[in-house]
């Protein structure tokens, strides 16, 4: 009985018996698919993109249910919590995974897309044009992965970067304006605070944790994260506790008790009394309300 949320590597979808690979750009018409319980929550350790050409799917992330149809792109990120909660027979996409390592060696391209650091959203439906013109970059990048060449991942790499510019631009005309120069320190700060949270918050509730692996005050950290999302560093903890929480209380088998174990609650009771003071219900009553 597991008591932790599984994390998917990206070798088993690419190549469940083979070496580890850090790009891959799947043949979904092929017969043999990996066999990976998709419809329970998970997570990743790479990024995977996603065009939709036509049919329909249900995607939770981060708990947040999505519909998918066409021409919508869909972005899934390291430590997000994914579930898929029904793909029809004649969903079909166009799509790209690659881990971090792939994408950031030797390269700054991701800090300077917001989208890819703090996403505002993870399905974006876009007009037929965008997606038209969109997927004739995934194609070209398909092209480029399907010929071997001793430079293969150096070329992905430059189209990769291309097609990241250009989802980057499709995500600013659907999100506010940036924020002026001289806050652009704080939104960085604020983006790799949410990032730790989302990694650690099973394990470290405070922010003085926080805080110390960022090299500030907590005070600092509390003032800055407030100012750029307007919400407080504890708020964006508990909400992650509460996320990972209500992912583990989908499986009906796990009893309560090894939840509050897992999310490093001194008992059961103290997690039940955070847990209903976050969310107004016990977690059997979650569980229950299904």
């Amino acid at each position: 009985m597991s008591e932790h949320i599984p994390i998917y590597q990206l070798q088993a979808f690419a190549s469940p018996a083979g070496a580890p690979v850090e790009v891959y750009f799947p043949d979904y018409a092929a017969p043999a698919k990996p066999k990976i319980p998709l419809d329970r929550p998970y997570r990743g350790d790479y990024y995977k993109i996603s065009l939709c050409l036509r049919g329909a799917a249900e995607l939770k992330a981060n708990l947040e249910t999505y519909t998918i149809g066409p021409n919508c792109l869909i972005l899934a990120t390291p430590d997000v919590i994914k579930q898929w909660l029904h793909i029809a027979d004649d969903y079909e996409t166009l799509s790209i995974f690659f881990t971090k390592d792939f994408i950031t060696t030797n390269n700054a391209v991701t800090g300077k897309l917001r989208f890819f650091v703090a996403p505002p959203t993870y399905v974006l439906q876009l007009s037929a044009a965008q997606a038209e013109n969109l997927a004739d970059s995934f194609r070209f990048l398909q092209q480029k992965y399907n010929t071997l060449s001793t430079e293969r991942d150096n070329v992905l790499k430059s189209i990769l970067n291309g097609l990241l510019f250009e989802i980057g631009a499709l995500y600013d005309d659907h999100q506010p304006a940036p924020l002026p120069a001289s806050h652009t320190r704080s939104q960085q700060l604020a983006a790799a605070f949410r990032q730790l949270v989302q990694v650690h918050s099973a394990t470290a509730r405070s922010v003085s944790f926080y805080a110390a692996t960022l090299c500030i005050t907590p005070k600092y950290l509390s003032e800055l994260v407030k100012e750029v999302t307007g919400r407080t560093a504890s708020d964006w903890i508990a909400e992650a506790v509460v996320l990972e929480a209500k992912a583990l209380l989908q499986n009906p088998v796990l009893p309560i008790q090894q939840v509050a174990a897992s999310l490093h609650f001194a008992d059961q009771f103290a997690f039940s009394r955070f847990f209903k003071n976050s969310t107004g219900l016990s977690p059997t009553a979650y569980r229950q309300a299904g």
